[in-house]
């Protein structure tokens, strides 16, 4: 479209001929150019008007911070303050994901149980576990419980799959109990001894193996229930000593799968239809075909809260693109800021080597800490997260031997001082922090150095702004309970 007084001009000067001119009406170029001008106009006071409300995602760069109320489609690609962070010049950028709500996902009921949803008394529990949840000061079930609870009471297999700190351990435990204290065993049976335990937990580590087994012990004791657990870390005959130890024959026995395979002489189930039960907060690859080798995995029913593999919404998580270099400092300064008295800090390295480094470092600066990896040997891990649980000493530098089914209910702050390998390692260090349990919500920053550790980044940053589930776990899990 060509301007008529333009046009007449063009043919004055020779420059195209009056015939090949489209000549555009005055009203209709009018129109043109006042629309124009409001596109003009919005850009501008889009690009100059700053971000009111509260935000879900805070960048340094106030243009590509997103306010809570914005919503990205699932099919949009959404601009990322992670997007130029291959690049060395990004060094000192960051963002932060923050809380959109106070509590954890964990302790709301659905709307449509109105209330605050099924009592432990409405499940049906036996009054003596009622007693023993008493001791352990729970009185509400959280939402994994609710679910998983009257499903395994049913004698179902399942796969339980629920977000980190959502209450995991009571959803199996109970029923495990229940029905043992509603099917008593025979008198040859209890005569047996040690060889028939009627019930097995096994557990991924030592310290995990210890902290269940005290819950376990605290519900067990007012229903007259023995309970036992196989600490490993010594030869095959000493945990077979243990396990004779009295009181024979215990109802429950926990462990870890090396303490039990060495200490169990009869593997495998018995005659009567066994009960198995795997519980998560993410599941590995090949799960299925694993539990296929022993177990009719077509019978299993799937159990999974809403919030499985999202990220916490009510966690507040920074992520600090940063020189390996400046790590160290970087560090220091947060414990700096974060005195005991505003609660326990987990530092995460990914190696038993740099766990035992940055300790060093932390003497030199006076700094009270425990470390926990996995090289050291089980006498020295004894005690070691028990006594942080205690509150102790306030500092624990650690490998990701802490970062799966812990309770870390007093920590307040989580240091990604090494950037996991993996979305399930981040979801499962997050979890570290606002539990069920714990005082206030708490927050996560991570240290974000590689080149790898930001492309995990950006599908972090692109969960949240979509808020949809983190990439690439396993959709079979998402199914919605029966």
């Amino acid at each position: 479209l060509v301007p008529r007084r333009l046009a007449a001009t063009g043919a004055a000067e020779g420059a195209e001929s009056p015939e090949n001119v489209v000549r555009v009406p005055w009203a209709l170029r009018v129109r043109l150019q006042r629309s124009a001008q409001r596109r003009q106009r919005k850009q501008g006071e889009a690009a100059a008007a700053p971000r009111t409300g509260k935000l879900l995602l805070r960048s340094r760069r106030p243009e590509l911070s997103q306010p809570r109320w914005q919503t990205v489609g699932r099919w949009e690609q959404p601009q990322l303050v992670s997007g130029g962070w291959k690049h060395r010049k990004a060094c000192g950028d960051y963002f932060q994901l923050e809380p959109s709500q106070t509590a954890a996902p964990a302790l709301q009921t659905p709307p449509s149980d109105g209330g605050q949803g099924p009592s432990f008394e409405e499940m049906g529990l036996q009054p003596v576990l009622l007693a023993g949840l008493g001791g352990l000061s729970i009185s509400r079930p959280t939402a994994v419980q609710r679910i998983a609870i009257p499903a395994l009471r049913r004698g179902r297999s399942a796969l339980c799959a629920a977000e980190t700190g959502s209450g995991k351990t009571l959803a199996y435990l109970l029923p495990l109990l229940d029905g043992l204290l509603s099917r008593p065993a025979a008198p040859e049976v209890e005569a047996a001894g040690p060889a028939a335990p009627r019930g097995l937990v096994v557990l991924p580590s030592r310290e995990l193996a210890l902290q269940v087994g005290a819950v376990a012990a605290t519900l067990c004791r007012p229903a007259g229930l023995h309970v036992r657990g196989l600490t490993g870390g010594g030869a095959a005959g000493g945990l077979r000593r243990q396990l004779r130890a009295p009181p024979p024959g215990p109802a429950v026995l926990l462990g870890t799968p090396g303490a039990l395979r060495e200490a169990l002489r009869r593997p495998g189930p018995g005659e009567e239809r066994t009960q198995v039960v795997v519980v998560g907060a993410t599941f590995p690859t090949g799960l299925s075909q694993t539990l296929g080798k022993f177990t009719d995995v077509g019978q299993f029913v799937t159990l999974a809260t809403q919030n499985l593999h999202r990220l916490p919404p009510h966690v507040q998580q920074k992520f600090i693109r940063i020189k390996g270099q400046d790590k160290l400092p970087e560090l220091l300064q947060l414990l700096k800021e974060h005195p005991a008295s505003s609660g326990a800090v987990l530092i995460f390295c990914k190696s038993a080597s740099t766990v035992n480094w940055l300790g060093y470092i932390l003497d030199d600066h006076k700094i009270k800490h425990l470390r926990l990896q996995g090289q050291m040997s089980a006498a020295a891990r004894a005690g070691i997260f028990i006594s942080f649980q205690k509150g102790d000493v306030s500092v624990l530098v650690c490998t990701d031997l802490a970062s799966r089914g812990l309770d870390t209910s007093s920590v307040q702050l989580v240091v990604n001082y090494d950037f996991p390998d993996t979305l399930q390692d981040y979801l499962h260090r997050v979890g570290r922090v606002g539990r069920v349990g714990s005082k206030a919500p708490g927050a996560v920053v991570s240290f974000v150095t590689h080149r790898w550790d930001v492309d995990l980044v950006r599908k972090i940053e692109t969960a949240a702004r979509k808020r949809t589930g983190l990439p690439g776990m396993d959709s079979s899990i998402n199914k919605s309970p029966p």
